[in-house]
């Protein structure tokens, strides 16, 4: 994404941090974490991890033609109730609000850098997303624990 874009989602943070909460509200908590008054706490951090994964990627050149599937971020909980979920969703559709906004205020921009912007917002929200889910429920009590078996070292034979 080019520097103007992440510097223009970024002199709108009042206007997306409102509208992120807004639509947090409007989401369904499945779990007391989940609530919405529990999660504004994290709009500014995340706003700030998604304005510098958009710089991370700028400079790296990373291109992932396709962002991962919302439906994939979710499904890689195992208990089905990762409080992010509404954090990120509420945040992606706020983001992509005001960057599409700041788009049509500029007609002249070039096609493909308007949905090159999209896309790597897309993706630079969802790797976010992962590696915040990933880190959560490898804390959760619900994450199916693997199966242990012995080792042959610890099974003792009979003398």
């Amino acid at each position: 994404m080019q520097e103007y874009w992440i510097e223009a989602l970024g002199s709108r943070r009042s206007e997306i941090r409102r509208r992120w909460e807004a639509l947090l509200f409007l989401e369904f908590a499945d779990s007391p974490l989940a609530h919405p008054e529990n999660l504004v706490h994290l709009i500014d951090w995340t706003f700030d991890e998604v304005l510098a994964e958009l710089r991370r990627r700028k400079t790296s050149r990373r291109s992932e033609a396709h962002p991962p599937e919302i439906s994939k971020v979710r499904a890689g909980c195992h208990c089905g109730h990762n409080p992010l979920f509404n954090l990120f969703v509420a945040g992606e559709q706020a983001l992509l609000e005001a960057l599409i906004e700041l788009q049509a205020s500029n007609p002249s921009t070039d096609p493909l850098h308007r949905s090159t912007a999209v896309a790597e917002l897309y993706v630079a929200i969802r790797a976010i997303a992962m590696r915040e889910f990933d880190l959560l429920c490898s804390l959760c009590v619900g994450r199916p624990q693997p199966r242990r078996t012995a080792s042959p070292a610890a099974i003792a034979l009979p003398v």
